[in-house]
């Protein structure tokens, strides 16, 4: 298990939207289950299609919205999706779950380790079905 640390309002994006690409200018072997994490710093530079997606949402920062799998990663091929970036690595998800309430937490850079406590705090907003399938590792 692993979480992944996405500023606002991306995060929103992929909770709450289509967005199923994170753009990373690193990539990742590492396929399986992701916590959602919006970091505490905004990014202010997106564009009105961004705003009209996430119009209307509470933008959480500094927790955990959402349970995910990355289940790809490759470098811009130009044709992944509108949300990709070009020169960027995309970091494919699926089977994206949003939390029914946002779990404050500090997150790291990169791909992080999350605690048992979190995870115990991320398992109590599941059903069983779907935490002993999202978060099932090496699938």
């Amino acid at each position: 298990m692993r979480g992944l640390t996405i500023r606002q309002p991306w995060a929103a994006a992929i909770t709450y939207a289509d967005k199923r690409v994170e753009n990373r200018t690193w990539s990742t072997s590492y396929r399986g289950p992701v916590l959602i994490h919006a970091s505490r710093t905004m990014d202010r530079r997106h564009g009105p299609v961004v705003a009209a997606v996430v119009r209307g949402l509470q933008l959480d920062v500094g927790a955990v919205l959402a349970v995910a799998r990355i289940i790809a990663c490759h470098e811009d091929d130009g044709e992944c999706t509108p949300w990709s970036l070009p020169g960027h690595f995309h970091h494919v998800l699926d089977e994206v779950t949003a939390l029914p309430l946002p779990i404050p937490w500090v997150g790291a850079q990169g791909l992080w380790a999350p605690p048992a406590a979190l995870m115990d705090r991320v398992r109590e907003q599941l059903s069983p079905e779907t935490a002993s399938h999202i978060l099932r590792e090496g699938q």
